[in-house]
């Protein structure tokens, strides 16, 4: 093994076995799990969700109550509605399928851009927020470093998550239930305390809010707590990615997410009550350089010594790392939506291979390597990232609702219970439309364009590969024609098994062609024919190479992993009757894996040790005109096999294939 290897399998661990029967059982994540990958986003905004919210309302703060109840509801009815859609696509519903499959490809595109956005701007301002928790209550000569080790964290992230989805949930379990622990312990003791002062607060709450609607009037009052709503939306930004997690998820997969959402609920909306109370009980104000989190809990602990000191200070380190969890929302799901579009041709095709791990890398790495950029652009500034932040998932919030609304429309007379369900759902459109309307107003001129901005480029960059995609389709369209021949031509030896034929028996001592094929179809027909053109009657013997791809898109369970299995086998055995068509001695061999390059690696040398003069050929699509964009849109991965087997010493011949 290479030092390389070794090093890599030290810090990302050895490769795993697609084939394993017992992998997704591994990989999957029970609700309490998923609870803690996915739902810390949601839970991580009451950091600074609540903040927003309370501190919107300037010197009107006992408005504050009628925020947290809005806010509640709201939670509810997103994770219902958000049930709803796991119910409908038990395979995985985020707002990218939900809008391609209820809306058009095209809206569901929209969605899909805005909620990658969103993802890269969750890890951004998790790990920047939890930085500068962290550094709050360091000396101020430190802080130069902020930035530095906020990068620090991304990267060290990036390579957990390389790791797999479990392990880094697993790492960071103890962080998030220090988070939990703490934060209820705070409220729950507010509450108590001050339970004998509860007639006062509704007291107080009916003053302050005739003295608002007096100063402010009625309308005034009105706009004021919805602005303070719409402020504070960010704590709902993690009830998506459940939805979209579902193919992680333990089976039965629809039961375990709606667990997931129940948990997520239920403790969203406790943590943002119960903090806003709080804050109206202790009279909390904003103090230079400390979160109003901050200044609750040293007035909470004041007088318990010591004691309090370094409750205070687990609480606050718990805040810091709860939002370096919350960056996992973007890291467990983010790679998925980008692989969910690759498949559809929205985005490169490479974004949705699975790593040796059996995790979307590329998918990783790009949404990791693109928060970073932000978070220096911006200098890792909360409040500009805060600004940012939000405005799209509520863009994918509403596509996802109002493709929910259409369906139940449609389908009134199948379903029984359609009125409450189009109830559900339409009452979420209208709060996501109305949050995100007000998000886009109050933030547009203060930076809210910039995020706009980039999810309108994304949008035309998805479109513009979409369209090479579409245009490379039309250029191949004449080589598949080669199948309608080929198909022909093997029709009266369809029913033989695969490796029978009218030539059954090899030749060792023969010359041998080894070919690697993606399938039976034009290009590796068309690679076929040009062996037998160029070299005659050269070779004696044929045989064909495929592996079959597990990617995101097919890696859901061991009876997909069969159905790969079950199609290359298909694939070879047309193969083979073709070549016995035409007298030649012909067999298949196949692999099921994650990388080409790496399984034809393996197969290489056991063909040569049954037949030493074999040469290995692969076909390679020509363009009119080549460009970085064409090479990076299309598959290259036959000159990194022939690099490979060049390193070994085997031959190998790349044929043109011009389109």
């Amino acid at each position: 093994m290479s030092i390389i290897k070794r090093v890599k399998n030290l810090i990302i661990g050895k490769s795993r076995n697609p084939q394993d029967s017992a992998i997704f059982h591994k990989l999957s994540l029970i609700a309490f799990f998923a609870w803690i990958g996915l739902g810390a986003d949601g839970l991580s905004s009451s950091c600074y969700g609540p903040q927003e919210a309370f501190l919107a309302l300037g010197s009107h703060t006992y408005l504050s109550i009628f925020v947290a109840l809005g806010t509640v509801f709201t939670i509810f009815i997103i994770s219902t509605s958000y049930s709803q859609i796991i119910e409908l696509f038990p395979g995985g519903g985020g707002g990218y399928l939900v809008g391609s499959k209820l809306l058009s490809p095209t809206l569901g595109m929209i969605s899909g851009c805005a909620l990658l956005i969103d993802y890269v701007l969750t890890i951004a301002i998790s790990i920047a927020s939890g930085a500068d928790a962290l550094f709050s209550f360091m000396p101020m000569g430190l802080h130069a470093y902020r930035l530095a080790f906020a990068a620090i964290v991304v990267f060290l992230l990036m390579v957990l998550n390389m790791r797999g989805i479990k392990e880094s949930v697993l790492i960071l379990t103890p962080i998030f239930l220090i988070f939990i622990a703490t934060h209820v312990f705070i409220i729950f003791y507010s509450l108590i305390k001050h339970s004998s002062a509860s007639g006062a607060l509704v007291t107080s709450v009916t003053n302050e809010v005739h003295n608002s609607v007096n100063q402010l009037g009625l309308w005034g009052a009105i706009f004021l707590v919805l602005k303070a709503y719409s402020m504070g939306a960010g704590t709902f930004t993690g009830i998506e990615a459940v939805s979209n997690g579902v193919p992680v998820l333990r089976d039965p997969k629809v039961q375990t997410a709606k667990r997931t959402m129940r948990y997520m609920a239920v403790s969203l909306s406790f943590l943002v009550l119960g903090l806003m109370i709080a804050y109206l009980l202790y009279q909390v104000t904003l103090q230079p350089g400390k979160t109003l989190n901050a200044v609750l809990f040293e007035q909470v602990t004041a007088g318990w010594g010591k004691f309090g000191y370094a409750f205070v200070l687990i609480t606050l380190f718990s805040e810091a790392t709860l939002l370096f969890v919350a960056a996992q929302a973007g890291f467990l799901d983010g790679p998925r939506v980008l692989a969910n579009m690759a498949n559809d041709r929205w985005f490169p095709t490479r974004f949705s291979a699975l790593s040796d791990r059996l995790v979307t890398q590329n998918g990783i790495l790009i949404m990791g390597g693109l928060a970073l950029l932000v978070m220096f652009i911006t200098g890792g500034s909360v409040k500009l990232l805060v600004v940012l932040y939000s405005i799209n998932v509520f863009i994918t919030f509403c596509f996802s609702q109002a493709g929910m609304v259409r369906h139940w429309w449609q389908a009134r007379s199948q379903v029984k219970d359609w009125l409450k369900k189009f109830f559900i759902n339409g009452t979420g459109l209208i709060l996501c439309a109305f949050i995100l309307v007000s998000m886009v107003i109050m933030k547009f001129n203060e930076g809210g364009w910039i995020t706009l901005f980039f999810t309108g480029a994304a949008v035309s960059l998805a479109l513009l590969i979409k369209r090479h995609y579409y245009a490379t389709a039309k250029l191949l369209h004449r080589l598949n024609s080669l199948v309608t021949v080929a198909e022909s031509a093997e029709e009266s030896l369809a029913n033989l098994p695969l490796g029978a034929g009218l030539e059954t028996k090899p030749d060792p001592k023969a010359k041998t062609a080894v070919l690697l094929i993606s399938g039976f179809n034009g290009i590796g027909l068309h690679t076929l024919f040009g062996i037998i053109r160029l070299f005659g009657g050269v070779f004696k013997n044929f045989i064909f190479v495929q592996v079959g791809v597990v990617d995101a898109g097919n890696f859901k369970g061991r009876d997909e992993i069969g159905r790969i299995e079950s199609e290359v086998k298909n694939d070879l055995a047309r193969y083979i009757r073709f070549m016995n068509k035409q007298g030649f001695y012909a067999e298949g061999v196949f692999e099921v894996g994650t990388d080409v390059v790496e399984e034809v690696g393996n197969i290489a040398p056991k063909i040569l040790a049954r037949f030493p003069y074999a040469v290995f050929f692969g076909g390679q699509l020509i363009f009119p005109k080549d460009s970085f964009a064409v090479r990076f849109l299309h598959n290259y991965t036959v000159f990194a096999m022939q690099k490979k087997l060049y390193r070994e010493g085997i031959p190998f011949v790349i044929l043109p294939i011009r389109v």
